[in-house]
């Protein structure tokens, strides 16, 4: 396990070095980028309208029966835009783009690919991890503004349609604008950002590492998504508590 920690550490800071190159990497980055982006933009409406939504029928009637009706779209804002939205996000890029990653990468490993860059002097760091993890730093972050707005959309939509609730959306969003300000919005968006190098991380440095053939590559696709799962809930706590300071 420390070995591995080292590893993706080295791989990092090998690959912030390497910064300088991106701009000759930029078709490759724009490639990444629509598959993370573009690609996954339906899927991420979908899961943060009905984030909102949960969250609206799970506390609305809640705070209605209290007389606290009038703090729904506060709460339903506050926990999309802070926890909710960058974490569910993010774990479901770890599943659908860094599960690819790493099975792209393995494979180059398992078939000889990357050594044959070696051989032709051509970094792997440079042209395999550089462009994805700047493509899905910079993709990450504008999915989850998105997932926020949505989910916000999600949750109103909700306490407008529920009897239970019954909470308009001029109500709805004077709450939320009363209790959210723009550093809760850009606390999440930051923290996505750190998920997403997270991700990339991980699951470059287990594409890279990958042995034994096919079942070599299935088990470092499995690694890949558990570690960045456990990595992004640990990571989570960690900026949660550095921020609230």
């Amino acid at each position: 396990m420390f070995q591995n920690v080292g590893e993706m550490v080295i791989l990092f800071w090998s690959t912030l070095l390497a910064l300088p190159a991106t701009w000759r990497q930029r078709q490759k980055v724009s490639d990444q980028f629509f598959e993370i982006g573009n690609a996954s933009l339906l899927m991420v409406c979908i899961l943060s309208f009905f984030i909102g939504g949960v969250i609206a029928l799970q506390t609305g009637p809640l705070l209605v029966e209290r007389g606290l009706g009038s703090y729904v779209g506060g709460v339903v804002g506050f926990s999309i835009c802070k926890e909710l939205a960058p974490v569910m996000m993010s774990i479901l890029i770890a599943g659908r783009i860094g599960s690819a990653m790493a099975a792209e990468i393995g494979s180059m490993r398992v078939y000889q690919e990357i050594d044959a860059l070696r051989t032709m002097n051509i970094s792997p760091i440079h042209y395999l991890v550089l462009p994805r993890l700047v493509a899905i730093a910079l993709a990450l972050p504008l999915l989850v503004t998105f997932a926020i707005l949505v989910g916000w959309l999600g949750g109103a939509l909700v306490c407008v349609a529920n009897d239970h609730i019954a909470i308009s959306f001029a109500a709805f969003f004077s709450a939320l604008r009363d209790t959210v300000n723009v550093q809760d919005v850009a606390n999440g968006v930051f923290k996505s950002f750190a998920f997403a190098l997270i991700i990339a991380t991980v699951s470059c440095h287990q594409g890279l590492i990958t042995r034994g053939g096919p079942r070599g590559i299935g088990r470092s696709v499995t690694k890949a998504v558990v570690n960045s799962i456990v990595l992004i809930v640990f990571s989570d706590y960690l900026l949660t508590r550095i921020l609230l300071k």
